[in-house]
């Protein structure tokens, strides 16, 4: 979800997002079957609004050629592969400079552009496990529990589009492009605000809470005879 996130993001703000997909099949999401809306997966739909769409095979002289002719006339491109994929096929920063110096490249991996994983594929819930996410999330004494929501996924497309408006700005100012570097391990960590200052601290872990907050209280869900109520004090 998290090259798509950042497209979603940008083509909400008014970007003209070209979505590239994969021949045969395209994206993953379109075999997300159920619920569809119309016969299309509405996941597909929601993660691909405002987006216009084209499928490319990379690997192909025709498709990579076709790329390199649309990257241009394009301000930025975002690639969401394995590290050093896009090198392999050809069509790296280098490659894409060559062809549009005031391009802005970003790239959203697993674990990031260097260090010893950074050619390892990545998913947001060995993410959430890597940067100890699922360590403080859920109850005390149960077994470890990931966010309900794709937390290192979107917030790594976040973080993308985030970079991507600050390398634009240097853009308007220099005309010059650059590349932006985000990954999912990088979300999940940026995401222990609050358990990061207090082990660095104390040197100690803190334990999941459920609903209730590592730093002050009452601020957590409290069950009542008709129901569950919220107090954040």
């Amino acid at each position: 979800m998290s090259g798509p996130t950042c497209g979603l993001l940008l083509a909400d703000m008014g970007a003209d997002v070209i979505k590239i997909e994969k021949i045969p099949g395209g994206d993953d999401a379109r075999g997300y079957r159920d619920p569809q809306v119309g016969g299309v997966s509405a996941p597909f739909m929601m993660m691909n609004r405002n987006k216009r769409g084209l499928a490319l095979n990379l690997k192909s002289p025709k498709g990579r050629a076709l790329l390199l002719k649309m990257v241009k006339n394009a301000d930025v491109l975002v690639e969401n592969f394995r590290g050093g994929t896009m090198d392999k096929l050809g069509l790296g920063y280098e490659a894409l400079k060559a062809e549009n110096p005031g391009l802005i490249y970003c790239a959203i991996t697993g674990y990031g552009r260097s260090g010893p994983y950074a050619d390892k594929g990545g998913f947001d819930l060995i993410a959430q496990g890597f940067a100890g996410l699922m360590s403080v999330t859920g109850e005390a004494g149960r077994p470890p529990a990931k966010s309900g929501n794709a937390v290192s996924d979107m917030n790594a497309g976040i973080l993308a589009a985030l970079g991507i408006l600050a390398a634009y700005i240097h853009k308007l100012k220099t005309g010059e492009g650059q590349v932006v570097d985000t990954s999912l391990s990088d979300a999940a960590l940026q995401q222990t605000y609050w358990h990061a200052a207090v082990w660095f601290a104390t040197q100690r872990s803190p334990e999941p809470t459920g609903s209730a907050h590592i730093l002050t209280a009452p601020y957590q869900a409290f069950e009542a005879s008709d129901g569950w109520i919220n107090i954040g004090g």
